[in-house]
């Protein structure tokens, strides 16, 4: 074996185990549980601030089938875990935003190739994606024909939705016909945001590409960050234009029809029994939400409306509540576990609950690590505060907001 210095990234696990330090009970079981923690929270802890997003969103994502994602530094390889990744995050895409839609495209041997159109419909999505996975990658990516498909798509989506682009990228290296700045900024003018994940190393056009379109540049170091990359896309960003007024969206809410005899659905052209009636020009469509192919009424449901609302005004973020100074709390809120003291938690190494609190600053109730993270990723509203009497006025959870309000 050769002498060769070690590379940047390889310091990280120089001495890994210098980390972790023995407490005065000559256990780990602290520090690590400290360490848990600390990657729980780590995605809660971002701007909650209420202001103006985008929540109809229509995200293409351009996925690199290249030779280079048949490398294996990323296990099992570059493309098996980004397949797997993807079909994760469509689900919480979706779920996180109900009213979203996304598009997939690929691109190899200097071609793109569209895989699905924009849909609403995540099984859909998936279920291209476990075509495609068993197929063969072959040659070089072509960034620009890739982006020129979904631009072409994105350019008809109305002003009202946001308009994205996620590249996947794997490769160093781009097959393009022409000049790829001109599509970069034929991008900026559409105000279609594009965002980037390489999974080799930073490349210079991907990082204008980022740049000029406001959008965001990551390369995934390992296996965690890559998901942790990829997962970042879910929140919808902040809305960035001016507008002198606020335009009304018009939107229907379909009805679910139940034939007993198959009949055309105006999006696919094909025979089926189920499907949603437009309330303006009782077209039959598949799924919700959409766009009706007829008369281009935006077709929404009330649940999808209404889960969406909370990407407006979210969750705060917790502060964490020191042992001594929540001496009086001795269970979580939500979940009722017991607090364990730090003491009680480095003698007992099997503990289901952490000594870690943290305390919600409208309704000051404490909750534990696990219910912190549910409560911001998943419920989106806080127990606390949603059991707390409601004012006469409806307009406060904490007795002191909003009381000079009649």
């Amino acid at each position: 074996m050769n002498n060769q210095a070690n590379y940047a990234w390889e310091e990280e696990y120089k001495r890994s185990w210098d980390v972790l330090q023995e407490d005065e009970h000559g256990s780990l079981a602290g520090v690590v549980n400290s360490l848990q923690q600390a990657a729980k929270r780590k995605r809660l802890l971002r701007d909650t601030d209420p202001i103006q997003r985008g929540i109809i969103r229509h995200l293409f994502i351009i996925i690199d089938l290249s030779k280079a994602m048949q490398e294996k530094d990323l296990r099992p390889s570059r493309l098996s875990l980004t397949f797997t990744y993807l079909e994760a995050f469509i689900a919480e895409f979706f779920d996180q935003n109900p009213i979203s839609q996304i598009g997939l495209v690929g691109t190899k041997d200097g071609l793109a190739e569209k895989l699905t159109e924009l849909s609403g419909n995540p099984t859909e999505h998936i279920r291209a994606l476990k075509l495609k996975k068993f197929q063969e990658t072959g040659g070089e990516p072509s960034l620009q024909n890739a982006l020129e498909m979904a631009r072409s798509s994105l350019v008809h989506v109305p002003a009202h939705g946001s308009r994205e682009i996620l590249v996947i990228m794997g490769s160093l290296t781009t097959t393009d016909p022409g000049n790829i700045h001109d599509t970069i900024t034929q991008l900026t003018q559409d105000n279609i945001r594009a965002s980037v994940i390489a999974l080799a190393a930073e490349v210079q056009v991907l990082k204008v590409l980022t740049t000029q379109t406001k959008g965001t540049f990551g390369v995934a170091m390992n296996e965690g960050h890559y998901r942790d990359l990829l997962f970042e896309v879910i929140p919808p960003t902040a809305v960035t234009t001016t507008k002198s007024a606020s335009n009304l969206v018009q939107m229907g809410f379909p009805s679910r029809s139940n034939d007993s005899a198959a009949t055309l659905c105006a999006c696919h052209g094909k025979l089926t029994l189920g499907g949603y009636i437009c309330p303006r020009c009782n077209a039959k469509l598949c799924d919700i939400p959409t766009e009706c192919d007829i008369c281009t009424l935006t077709l929404v449901s009330s649940p999808l409306l209404a889960r969406s609302y909370h990407h407006l005004f979210p969750v705060e973020n917790f502060i964490e509540v020191t042992w001594k100074d929540a001496a009086t709390t001795t269970q979580c809120f939500s979940c009722q576990k017991m607090f364990l003291s730090p003491h009680k938690i480095s003698l007992q190494l099997q503990a289901t609950t952490d000594a870690g609190r943290y305390q919600c600053k409208l309704c000051e109730k404490t909750f534990c690590a696990d219910c912190d993270v549910f409560i911001h990723d998943v419920l989106h509203n806080c127990p606390g505060c949603l059991s707390q009497p409601r004012r006469k006025t409806g307009s406060a959870l904490n007795p002191g907001a909003g009381s000079s309000r009649s």
